[in-house]
Parts: structure tokens; C-alpha cells; sequence
């Protein structure tokens, strides 16, 4: 999928500069053609001669050759790449690739670069967090540049949490998913995730604990593979960031419905990871209901199912994805949803299992199509679980 594909890639000053020297020998090993720009920080964690002796050329780390002057042509070598990505992006270099600046020369590349422009950051957990990096990973982003997200793990600090450059496996997998025109090349997903929330008064709510973090894995898998990916999502901590997501953010099941319905129009796939409450109150106290000794009775209906109502309008050319989050009786329950809400799968996850349920990183499922066919799958990262589910999808579409 790579091979003679001409592969850009910056290195700027970050410890997980190291794991750039994998990445070139994994592209190489693809037969890509590689170039190879490094900051003079990016020195200090990885030398410019590793990198020339893996890519086979020399390595760019100023605007000048030698002594005379004579420069590299940073416009030639951006409209030479067919992918430019920048791995590690530090803190530093983010926040001057947001702001146009352009004081080296893997700047000057990224300013001059026609291609499609990845970035996969690098830094301890406070500094990923902090509001000025997230506010400058989202300005790149809204400007077309494709964020690869970083993973969760041990830190250089030794702290343990998300700030790790993604590994340089999973950077080979998106740049092939970037060049493969596969079934889900441009093609319209509506994804639902996250809980919803029912009001009981204008500050309380019934509600559940999902994080959305299975259909964030999924979206964001969707999109890496050239899908046009609508994501609905009820409150959450994060919501996928990639300039082929529309992120469209509600609170209750009656919003999600709604929103649903609206988008659904030309849907290719529809995805429903989300949540839903199953009742909200018959009737919500429009302030905050403070307490006066006596009892509160609370009248629950149920909500609609929106897997079931968007069933409705299922045509053949579209497929339908459902969860079932089940305690017991799960394989009954699942089975009977494919057919209540006009299902072509669903993915069976039981709260029985260990590493299962709301908040977890991990998951385990088993998929049943709409014939009664089971695809059993062992505990995983869910973003190994996105990649199962799109595998078993594309059989189907």
C-alpha cells in the first residue's frame, strides 16, 4: 500500500523522538520513498546519521547544505511529499504550527506543504491537557490537519497517563488506511455514543456512566479510513478530533433521536455505541427542586429507542450496527434486538466479563449478524475492538 509513496517525516525535540527510527525502517520496508527533517532539539534524542542511514538519504536539519550557502528548497521538498506527518510533535512545535510561525525548517516544510499533513504529539499527560495545547491540536485540526492521538502508558516523567507518541506501528496503519481505498472510503457514518441525560429539575438528572470511549475508537477508525463520519455523542470528557468528524453534541435521548433523524438522510452505515436511558421523567421541575421534608415522587416513561425508530427508515443499502450492554440472558438479548430494531449486527458486550463496562479501556465482545452467525473475540483495547467490528462490517457492506 506504500510502496512508492513519497513519505515526509519531521522529528521535532521530544524524548519519543527515538521511535522515529522505527518508523523509517517500517516504511522502508513498505518501499516508500522517505525524507527526513529533524529540528536541532530533535538531535539530542536521535542523530541525523541513524536516520540517513535507515531512510537511505541524507537528513534535513537547517535551511543551509555547507559552508557556501547553498540551501535546501523547503517548497520543492513540501510539494515533493505525498504525506508530510510529524512524529513526535512536541508542545513546543504544536503551538508554532498553530500560530504560523517559522523559525526552522521543518516549520518552513509544514507552511509550504500542498499534501495531506499528519501529527502525532508527544509530551507529559499536564502538558497534552493543559488548554493552550488542546486549544492548539484543535486549531490544527479545524484547518485540515489529521491528528493521530496519542496513547495512554508510562510517561518519561514516570507518571502514567495519555501523552505518549502513538506507536510507530499504529502511525504505519493510519498512513496505509490514508492510502487504501477501501469500503468505507467516502462513504456516510452515523455514529451515536456517549450517555444521555434526563432531566429531574434544571440541575439534576437521571443518567449512566458511559464514557463514550468504544464509539470515540470507532469514529476515529471510521474517519482514518476515508469515511465521512457524523458523531453524536451525549456528555462526555472527549469527543474525537479529526477534520473528517462531525461532532454534533446533546444531552437527552429525545435531542439524540432528533438529531439522528436529521442527519440520517444518505447514510451509508449507521453505528449506535450510545447509552441511551432507557425512561426519563414524565415531567422535569423547571428550577431546582430543593428540599422541604416530604417525599418526591418521580413518574418514569420510557424513552424512545433510537436504534429501533431509525430501524424504521433502514433501507437495503444501508447497514446498522447495535450494542447491547446485557447482565444476563445475554445471547437471547442480544439476538432479539437484531431483529426488534432491524439490525444487520450487534456486539455483545456482558458487564459479567472482567475488564468490561462503562469507563474501561478495554472490552470484550461477541458479534451476532442478523442470520444468528456469533464472532467471539477475546479482551481487548477498544481501539483493537474498532478494528474487529469494521473488519466483520465490511464483509457485510
Amino acid at each position: 500500500m506504500l510502496a512508492g509513496k513519497k513519505i515526509l517525516l519531521a522529528v521535532s525535540g521530544s524524548i519519543a523522538a527515538y521511535k522515529a527510527a522505527l518508523i523509517v525502517r517500517l516504511l522502508m520496508k513498505e518501499q516508500a520513498e522517505v525524507r527526513v527533517i529533524m529540528t536541532e532539539s530533535a538531535k539530542k534524542f536521535v542523530t541525523p546519521t541513524t536516520l540517513s542511514t535507515l531512510s537511505k538519504q541524507p537528513v534535513y536539519t537547517s535551511f543551509y547544505k555547507n559552508n557556501s550557502e547553498e540551501w535546501h528548497n523547503h517548497v520543492a521538498l513540501g510539494l515533493w511529499a505525498d504525506v508530510l506527518i510529524i512524529a513526535p510533535a512536541s508542545a513546543h512545535t504544536l503551538s508554532k504550527m498553530a500560530q504560523g510561525l517559522c523559525d526552522n525548517f521543518l516549520l518552513s516544510v509544514f507552511l509550504s506543504a500542498r499534501c495531506p499533513v499528519y501529527f502525532a504529539p508527544a509530551m507529559d499527560l499536564d502538558m497534552l491537557a493543559h488548554p493552550a495545547t488542546q486549544k492548539n491540536i484543535d486549531l490544527l485540526v479545524s484547518r485540515g490537519n489529521h491528528l493521530i492521538a496519542s496513547d495512554v502508558g508510562e510517561l518519561a516523567s514516570g507518571l502514567n497517563g495519555k501523552g505518549r507518541m502513538a506507536a510507530p506501528e499504529t502511525i504505519i496503519n493510519i498512513l496505509e488506511a490514508h492510502f487504501k481505498i477501501g469500503t468505507f472510503h467516502n462513504k456516510r457514518v452515523l455514529i451515536t455514543s456517549g450517555p444521555t441525560y434526563e432531566a429531574l429539575d434544571s440541575v439534576r438528572f437521571i443518567g449512566n456512566h458511559s464514557s463514550g470511549k468504544m464509539g470515540y475508537a470507532l469514529a476515529t477508525l471510521f474517519a482514518e479510513q476515508g469515511a465521512q463520519v457524523v458523531f453524536i455523542s451525549g456528555p462526555v470528557k472527549d469527543y474525537p478530533k479529526h477534520t473528517d468528524i462531525k461532532v454534533i453534541k446533546v444531552t437527552s435521548a429525545d435531542e439524540m433521536l432528533d438529531v439522528c433523524i436529521q442527519q440520517y438522510v444518505e447514510i451509508d452505515f449507521a453505528v449506535f455505541t450510545a447509552a441511551v436511558a432507557d425512561y426519563k421523567p414524565s415531567e422535569a421541575f423547571d428550577k431546582k427542586h430543593k428540599k422541604d421534608g416530604n417525599p418526591i415522587k418521580i413518574t418514569l416513561i420510557e424513552n424512545p429507542d433510537i436504534a429501533h425508530e431509525l430501524g424504521k427508515l433502514k433501507t437495503e443499502k444501508q447497514i446498522h450496527v447495535g450494542f447491547a450492554l446485557e447482565t444476563h440472558n445475554e445471547e437471547a438479548s442480544a439476538k432479539a434486538k437484531i431483529k426488534r430494531k432491524n439490525l444487520d449486527l450487534i456486539v455483545l458486550n456482558s458487564l459479567q466479563d472482567i475488564g468490561v463496562g462503562f469507563g474501561q479501556d478495554t472490552n470484550k465482545v461477541t458479534i451476532y449478524d442478523r442470520f444468528e452467525k456469533q464472532f467471539p473475540f477475546e479482551l481487548k483495547d477498544k481501539k483493537e475492538v474498532a478494528q474487529d467490528i469494521l473488519k466483520i462490517m465490511e464483509s457485510y457492506a
